[in-house]
């Protein structure tokens, strides 16, 4: 039987000793090449690449976008039949090719360099055309593919996915660029959600939100509960000015203590100065808050008013945990 494993441990290899040498290409063309983008306010970075250059630079022109620099693709085929219209002047054209002499990226050349277009190249080959044609050049070379007959992009297209990465890591940290900033750019992702949704979104309101006088019995007090389905309920004044809590852990602790729930009022065992929390909180802080108070619920107020209520299960419901 063959040795899959072996077969794959030799690709592992070979791809971690090529990715080893890269950091000598983090030179001062690396440099210059992100102050050139970072510097470009009005202009976008336009990715170049055929075949699987061309996958990859799909790749970098995504992460370069979610990431604080306006990117996109172009697939160079396309841009000698019209496509080359999305490249304005004032954008930047990062061109990738191992071999560095794509002859579909080399045929553009002559127009990007009459628009006054920046060319920065990706390559394996230093002494290629591309690199030495375009403005600034960013090295990839590898000691070897892990292709066993050295034919398929394997070592090459990690190395240059590991080079678009840094110099889209690099500009983002330049940037100061933030999580909110990432979350902007990703609403409907997991990030977004937890970034962006502010606890206003999905608290309990209005009818739903459970309320009692401190005057009402422990009895009525569980009935609220019950109905609300928050295992809690705030105490409240008759202007909504929050005075205290009561859980379903201070029903247990208060039958512990045999307090007879149909005689007490709710005002005499509730939990005053409860942790609470604003509508305005993003949901992530207000998971944090919950966690680290190590509480199921929180009370929403707006300057002492009790406006809303949500428990952990509402923060799985919403996506935020």
């Amino acid at each position: 039987m063959f040795d899959y494993r072996s077969a794959a441990l030799d690709v592992l290899k070979t791809e971690i000793e090529a990715l080893e040498q890269l950091d000598q290409y983090f030179n001062d063309e690396f440099i210059q090449a992100c102050e050139l983008i970072l510097s470009n306010k009005e202009g976008k970075v336009v990715v170049m690449g055929m075949g699987k250059s061309g996958h990859v630079g799909n790749k970098i022109a995504a992460t370069l976008a979610s990431t604080g620099t306006p990117s996109f693709f172009v697939h160079p085929g396309e841009a000698a039949h019209g496509d080359l219209g999305m490249i304005k002047p004032g954008d930047i054209v990062l061109a990738i090719s191992n071999s560095g002499e794509s002859s579909e990226i080399l045929g553009l050349f002559p127009v990007l360099k009459r628009l006054n277009i920046k060319i920065i190249s990706m390559t394996g080959k230093p002494q290629s055309n591309m690199a030495k044609l375009s403005d600034l050049h960013l090295q990839i070379t590898v000691p070897k593919e892990a292709c066993p007959i050295q034919l398929a992009p394997t070592s090459s297209t990690t190395a240059t996915i590991v080079m678009g990465d840094a110099l889209a890591m690099a500009l983002m940290q330049a940037r100061g660029f933030t999580a909110e900033d990432f979350a902007l750019s990703h609403p409907g992702g997991a990030l977004g959600r937890k970034l962006l949704l502010k606890l206003a979104d999905i608290m309990h309101s209005g009818e739903n939100l459970p309320l009692v006088r401190p005057t009402a019995l422990v009895r009525e007090a569980l009935l609220e509960i019950s109905q609300k389905g928050l295992g809690m309920t705030a105490v409240v004044d008759d202007h909504q000015q929050l005075l205290g809590i009561f859980t379903d852990g201070d029903l247990r602790r208060i039958l512990d203590k045999r307090v007879d729930i149909h005689t007490a009022s709710i005002g005499d065992v509730m939990t005053a100065n409860p942790t609470v929390a604003s509508p305005n909180m993003l949901a992530a802080e207000g998971l944090n808050l919950m966690q680290a108070k190590s509480i199921n619920g929180l009370v929403l107020c707006d300057q002492g008013k009790v406006v809303g209520a949500l428990n952990m299960h509402d923060m799985l419901k919403a996506g935020v945990m």
